[in-house]
């Protein structure tokens, strides 16, 4: 998530949720604005390093935590050339310009070294995960890690929309960049942010942990 300024503000104001707050946040008066962001709305404006997971069986929310510090403690900031909007399918995120490898590194540490900490998937969550057609590698890395888009197959992406409509992509992209703040260029990943689900559904910052190794 990125810090107080900015983006951060715009992020919020954008999805009409505050997750680093864990308050709503009036929305810009744009057209469809709500209608676009419901989707991503209940995440906050965050980009995922690890998936969402539960708790596995004897693990804590207080070791977790421990964990996560550790984990920032021995790891050293990223550094990208900045941030542009794009279009990943359908939907609209603001993604790493250049090299992503130092942002890859960072979310492979936490993909692989907090995995202790994850529930095994269901059945169900598989199948579902299954019903987007995954290939011989995303299938392996769903059953590793219980998530198919990480490690080789990841892409730091911080949403913006919903799935749009191909015929609204052009304009609602053209909205999007009318609204956006300046990009950070370059763009410093310094923080790891342990978020947790609320009982009404939505994510919310329990801690932010600084990259210090």
């Amino acid at each position: 998530m990125p810090p107080e300024g900015a983006l951060a503000s715009f992020g919020a104001a954008w999805l009409g949720w505050d997750a680093q707050a864990g308050r709503d946040v009036p929305q810009p008066d744009l057209p469809g604005l709500d209608t676009l962001t419901d989707a991503p709305r209940k995440y906050g404006f965050h980009a995922t390093l690890k998936p969402p997971f539960r708790l596995a069986e004897g693990e804590t929310v207080d070791a977790l935590r421990d964990a996560v510090a550790e984990l920032a403690a021995r790891t050293a900031r990223a550094r990208a050339d900045g941030l542009v909007l794009s279009r990943l399918g359908r939907f609209l995120a603001l993604t790493p310009e250049g090299d992503n490898s130092e942002v890859a590194r960072v979310a492979a540490a936490c993909v692989q070294d907090l995995d202790r900490f994850r529930a095994p998937s269901s059945e169900a969550e598989l199948e579902r995960r299954r019903g987007a057609g995954l290939d011989a590698r995303a299938e392996e890395l769903l059953r590793d890690w219980g998530y198919p888009w990480v490690l080789d197959r990841f892409r730091f992406h911080m949403t913006l929309t919903g799935k749009i409509a191909r015929e609204d992509l052009g304009r609602v992209q053209a909205m999007v960049a009318e609204a956006l703040p300046p990009l950070p260029r370059p763009f410093m990943l310094d923080s790891l942010c342990l978020c947790g689900e609320r009982s009404d559904g939505r994510f919310e910052l329990l801690h932010r942990y600084a990259l210090s190794g």
